[in-house]
């Protein structure tokens, strides 16, 4: 502990009653006093002097509130003022204890042991609340990767039997949290695109065509037009996705926020403004917002990529589909935040593009499975 009076007496008698249970520093101006306490190494408790030449005690205390260090260092003041407002004074700056002089050493001994006891108690539970605090931060981390690995893990598993294969689910995803900052201020979305929601809508975007799982490969893999009934039964897959996360959510036997907006997304992201989508026929407002951008998302994905039944389209081809989609396959405002946001689009469809390798993998995949008409023995 550090005492801090002006006279040499008493910070020899302080001191002699103090040594023989506690390390005590002495300083015999506030001057010094307050080099100890910035010094790096402050004391567990301070005695300190009010009337003192240069600066008092009242002074020190003050200062000793600001430094960073020693806001929590309780002080006793040990001093000849006795009139109420002194004490008062003393009180309010901050001080723990207010001793008149002269001290009954008993009295002292016990008041210094009992705030000694109750700092270590607030350290004690100040230290307890801090590793709390970081356990909690260090398991959410751990929860948050474990959703993002079985997220990623479960959206990779669709696309291995799909024939958009590579980067798709990372492209769209990015490209759902730019429509989707772009919007979170603008009036008819506000409410929908909070920063809560955003990153859960980043997080659930890989989902969007879980469903696909459920589709047989004679569909999901052939590469040509599908027969009106084979395009029917494609069509299953947004409610095969659904059904999907319905049945975990009910696993777990509580509501989970990001799988919420999953469900929307695998549900309706093949939905058209103007009615004519699928499976449910919505048009306008009555799609999910989340699946609004997911839509235009995934359209303009498919259109920039190469497929084994299609070359890729350029980008101005691509963009002139979507700009010719605003107000019938697409919301107008979603497609206005696409526009406005088109070099971070393609900046996100060259930085996640898919390699040579990939595509060739894919195509030779599907081919095995289909050959091309009269290639078959």
């Amino acid at each position: 502990m550090l005492v801090v009076d002006d006279t040499a007496d008493n910070l020899t008698l302080l001191s002699d009653l103090l040594k023989d249970a506690y390390r005590v520093k002495v300083a015999n101006s506030g001057e010094k006093a307050l080099r100890i306490l910035s010094s790096g190494s402050p004391p567990d408790l301070v005695l300190l002097d009010i009337m003192m030449p240069g600066m008092d005690g009242y002074t020190v205390l003050r200062r000793l509130k600001e430094l960073p260090g020693t806001t929590d260092v309780p002080v006793i003041f040990l001093t000849a003022l006795s009139e109420e407002d002194d004490e008062r004074i003393g009180l309010e700056l901050g001080a723990v204890d207010y001793i008149t002089k002269p001290v009954s050493p008993s009295i002292m001994l016990a008041r210094v042991r009992t705030h000694l006891q109750v700092k270590a108690a607030r350290d004690f539970l100040k230290d307890k609340n801090e590793f709390l605090e970081d356990e909690v931060a260090r398991r959410m981390r751990e929860l948050a990767a474990v959703q993002d690995v079985t997220i990623m893990a479960m959206a990779s598993l669709a696309e291995t039997r799909d024939n958009e294969t590579g980067n798709h689910i990372r492209r769209t995803q990015h490209y759902v949290k730019v429509l989707a900052q772009h919007l979170s201020e603008h009036p008819r979305f506000s409410a929908a695109l909070t920063p809560e929601d955003i990153p859960l809508l980043f997080k659930s975007a890989p989902l969007h065509d879980i469903g696909k799982v459920g589709i047989a490969d004679r569909i999901l893999l052939k590469p040509g037009k599908l027969t009106p009934e084979e395009f029917e039964d494609m069509k299953r897959h947004p409610a095969l996705g659904r059904d999907a996360i319905i049945a975990a959510e009910k696993q777990l036997d509580t509501p989970v926020s990001f799988l919420r907006h999953a469900r929307e997304i695998a549900y309706c992201h093949h939905e058209k403004w103007d009615g004519s989508g699928y499976p449910q026929g919505l048009s306008g407002d009555g799609i999910p917002v989340s699946a609004r951008l997911m839509a235009l998302a995934d359209v303009f994905d498919a259109l920039i990529s190469r497929r084994v039944y299609k070359p890729p389209f350029d980008m101005e081809k691509s963009v002139e589909i979507i700009r010719q989609g605003r107000g019938s396959h697409f919301d107008p405002d979603v497609v206005d935040a696409f526009l406005a946001n088109l070099q971070t689009f393609r900046d996100i469809a060259d930085r996640y593009a898919d390699s040579e390798e990939t595509l060739e993998e894919t195509r030779a995949r599907t081919e095995k499975d289909y050959p091309p008409a009269g290639a078959q023995g």
